[in-house]
């Protein structure tokens, strides 16, 4: 019995043990709970969107790749080097989700069905139109402050970028308030000189010249597709020294290449019509290629993709030229804009959006992104020579080489095109090829203009527009085609005959009485 007692006492005592073991846990637990709880809380989480393919994602090999002046893109890019930065500069963590959008129009649908992001990187004209409605979260002043060792953006934007996002306005309200430049550039034509001549490629009009029929491309899209249209059907003005040496030549240009009055619409409908004859295809990323396999002969292409066919073409031994119009042609602008809806007043989310926009504005991180996608960066790096120097690494002819050309960049880099320490020294060709496409001469600066802010009605207009030249206009076809359209209709309506005539001949009919009558 003592035996049994002593066994049951040990149990009681284990139990008891255990009791207490378990009640100490569980209210250790809510405690470990609100730690984890807080440290998730702590976590700034920032919803990024951001063109296809327009940014380091550090998957160039699998070795971080050396890019030349001692610059290591990683090998996990930029999106994850900054959330390591963030968190050894700021002691806090953040978490990227990194999206993509294929259009301006793709970004703003998705901001009207609900989709929140907290920074985007849009184009001049739908960067005015967040701010015309008023959707825009302005950038604090902090970033603006040049003191900051960490607001490279501010330290380092090139002035004639910055004098770009100062001087438009959309209701009084300036771009530069809302928006950080990322990329920038021309729209031209590329093409192959040994097809093409200098002087054929020199205007809009290549667009409808019938010498090049079915050899030349021109944008699918409504917007990029419009301006050319607009600048051949005012050829003969914006050629004129009258207007060129008008007092407010850039205000006119402006006007001119923005115009949406009815009647140009139509004009441009009916231009377009002609031109879509005379071109091999509307696209949107198959002209790079059909320029390198030989398809077409010139292809109007934003300066980005102009750099990117002239290399891929090198590489086979074809030497392609870039060339930007006379009459005129747009400065385009990619731009950094926080979105109210995802910001929503919250302190620490804006400081990492702008933090992450002075990251990639770093003069080595803006280097390995326009390595990495081939567009320029609208950073020149202000009191650091780094982006120059790369310049001057990728273009700058070596040393004996002759047939060179002196190239000035000082409107680009520090606001003074005559200094002679941001003056190229490069190969002669190179005026008319890659470094001409990522850094256009200042008399290309001056007969650019930007695409402005349209109002709904003349969106509609447009759309319309676009709508009239891409879908198939039966005026088009010849009577020949109607013709062979006509006998396989008539073929296929007689062989529909013939089977149903065929199906009666052979369909057995019912038997009376199948179903017994009661």
């Amino acid at each position: 019995m003592q035996m049994i007692y002593n066994l049951k006492r040990k149990k009681i005592l284990r139990f008891l043990i255990l009791l207490v073991v378990t009640l100490l846990l569980f209210s250790a637990l809510p405690g470990a709970f609100k730690v984890k709880a807080r440290e998730k809380d702590e976590t700034i989480v920032l919803k990024i969107s951001n063109w296809e393919e327009y940014i380091d994602k550090g998957d160039l090999g699998e070795e971080p790749t050396d890019i030349g002046l001692g610059i290591i893109s990683s090998k996990n890019g930029l999106i994850s080097d900054f959330e390591d930065w963030y968190y050894e500069t700021y002691g806090k963590q953040v978490v990227v989700e990194y999206s993509t959008f294929g259009t301006n129009e793709d970004l703003y649908s998705q901001l009207i069905l609900g989709d929140t992001f907290d920074l985007v990187c849009p184009s001049e004209y739908m960067i005015m139109k967040l701010i015309n409605e008023n959707m825009l979260q302005p950038l604090s002043a902090d970033f603006f402050d040049k003191s900051s060792e960490y607001n490279y953006y501010a330290k380092g934007v090139s002035p004639y970028i910055k004098e770009v996002f100062n001087s438009h306005e959309i209701n009084g309200e300036k771009w530069g308030a809302y928006a950080a430049g990322y990329m920038w550039g021309s729209i031209g034509i590329v093409y192959n000189p040994k097809k093409v001549n200098e002087e054929d490629a020199s205007t809009w009009s290549i667009l409808t010249n019938p010498k090049y029929a079915r050899q030349v491309t021109i944008k699918d899209s409504a917007r990029e597709s419009y301006f050319p249209t607009l600048a051949i059907l005012n050829k003969e003005l914006l050629l004129s020294d009258a207007f060129k040496n008008t007092a407010d030549y850039r205000s006119k240009l402006y006007a001119l290449m923005n115009d949406t009055n009815p009647e140009t619409i139509r004009r441009a409908e009916d231009l377009l019509q002609k031109i879509r004859k005379n071109a091999y295809s509307f696209e949107t990323d198959s002209g790079k290629s059909d320029m390198v396999t030989g398809k077409v002969v010139a292809n109007f292409q934003w300066s980005g993709d102009a750099v990117y066919s002239m290399d891929q073409a090198e590489e086979d031994g074809l030497y392609l030229n870039y060339s930007v119009p006379n009459e005129c042609s747009n400065s385009w602008f990619d731009g950094w804009v926080m979105l109210k809806s995802g910001i929503d007043g919250n302190v620490e989310k804006q400081l990492a959006a702008q933090a992450f926009i002075n990251f990639i504005s770093r003069p080595d991180n803006a280097i390995r992104n326009m390595n990495y996608i081939g567009y320029t960066s609208a950073i020149a790096g202000g009191d650091s020579d780094l982006i120059f120097d790369y310049v001057n690494y990728c273009y700058g002819a070596e040393s004996g080489e002759t047939d060179t050309i002196e190239y000035p960049l000082g409107y680009f880099f520090n606001g003074d095109n005559d200094d002679e320490k941001y003056t190229l020294i490069a190969l002669k060709s190179q005026a008319k090829r890659q470094l001409f496409a990522q850094y256009p001469t200042k008399d290309v600066i001056d007969r650019s203009s930007v695409m402005g802010y349209f109002s709904e009605e003349a969106n509609e207009q447009l759309n319309q527009m676009w709508v009239n030249v891409r879908c198939f206009n039966f005026d088009q076809v010849t009577k020949e085609t109607w013709v062979k359209v006509v006998v396989v209709c008539l073929g296929i309506a007689l062989v529909i005959t013939l089977f149903a005539n065929r199906q009666s001949i052979f369909r057995k009919p019912k038997k009376k009485g199948y179903f017994r009558e009661e």
